[in-house]
């Protein structure tokens, strides 16, 4: 199975001049001043996108591989521990009534 590499120029598709119209409509909308601080700010969020997504995929090739498991998470071997009190429903009725 052979994946297709869509080509950056599309015949037909988005030219010079529809570009330059989304650019003047872009800082007709957000300002000259405002667009650099936007273009940083979605690098930014890009650059911690792929972090987290780099991330993600390490741990799930740990989990393919048999690795450890990392902090936060638990195995069978572990018990689960409700913390939780555990209360009737004529206690939350009464405790309601009374404030």
């Amino acid at each position: 199975m052979v994946a297709e590499i869509t080509p950056l120029f599309i015949p037909g598709g988005m030219g010079p001049p529809e570009l330059a119209i989304i650019l003047v409509i872009a800082v007709l909308l957000f300002g000259a001043n405002k667009i650099p601080k936007l273009a940083r700010s979605t690098g930014e969020a890009m650059g911690e996108f792929q972090k987290g997504r780099e991330k993600v995929e390490s741990e799930l090739e740990e989990m393919r591989e048999g690795g450890t498991v990392s902090e936060g998470e638990t195995t069978d071997d572990e018990e689960f521990v409700d913390t939780e009190p555990v209360t009737t429903e004529d206690e939350t009725t009464t405790e309601t009534e009374t404030n």
